[in-house]
């Protein structure tokens, strides 16, 4: 049997809904859901309603203890590439699908399919 999670919303409970109500009959009471997937915040909520109650919460603390960006951030030569897909290769040739792609100077470098699933693996230098 698959381990059953509950959903973080803190408003969770108190949303009318069929699958919240539990109980012997006469003494139903609204609970928070209970499944074995959540398909919201990383697996960790039932619904958007009850990601967004989390966030407007515990939003500004969590912002503040993970690091809060106190400067702008700059896209560069160096750090715009990206690693792309040519969704269009639809012959029998495999070679050349996979590339890294600079998104300020459109350059293609190409990649292996083993270098474009490594997550690792990247060709930005700067900031």
């Amino acid at each position: 049997m698959s381990d059953l999670k509950f959903c973080q919303g803190p408003e969770c409970h108190t949303y009318f809904t069929q699958d919240r109500v539990k109980g012997p009959q006469g003494h139903k009471t609204n609970q928070t859901r209970r499944r074995s997937a959540m398909y919201y915040g990383n697996g960790d909520f039932c619904d958007m309603r009850c990601l967004n109650d989390w966030f407007y919460k515990h939003g500004t603390q969590a912002v503040n203890y993970f690091g809060r960006t106190t400067e702008a951030k700059h896209l560069t030569e160096q750090n715009a590439w990206t690693k792309d897909y040519d969704w269009s290769g639809g012959t029998d040739d495999r070679t050349n699908l996979y590339y890294f792609l600079n998104t300020i100077t459109k350059e293609r470098r190409p990649l292996t399919e083993a270098q474009y699933n490594d997550s690792n693996y990247t060709l930005n230098t700067g900031e």
